[in-house]
């Protein structure tokens, strides 16, 4: 675990995921994980550049879909937690810098 890692579970709340949601979200990365494997036989393959970069946008797009339900997860709860407990301000300065490297 990384110092930044280890200093952002310290200090903010966690709110579980219920099973439906986590279920939803180990799905999508199974999904995202094939798409990958995909691409790599496409390149084993020499498949025609624009197929692959195809492919590659699809699995941008998924990522991103999970990252913003995850970003929603996050503001919902851990935030929201944060801010009932008195400790808002350094929740909602995380997440932002979250946004920041997501946006990027």
């Amino acid at each position: 675990m990384t110092d930044q890692a280890a200093a952002s579970s310290r200090r903010a709340p966690r709110v579980a995921r219920d099973e439906a949601r986590k279920h939803g979200l180990r799905k999508r990365v199974n999904r995202v994980e094939g798409q990958i494997r995909g691409i790599g036989r496409m390149i084993d393959e020499d498949r025609y550049c624009v197929d692959i970069l195809t492919q590659l946008a699809a699995v941008r797009s998924a990522l991103d879909a999970l990252g913003i339900e995850l970003l929603e997860h996050h503001l919902h709860g851990c935030v929201q937690q944060a801010v009932k407990s008195g400790d808002g301000a350094a929740a909602i300065d995380e997440a932002l810098a979250v946004i920041r490297r997501f946006a990027h």
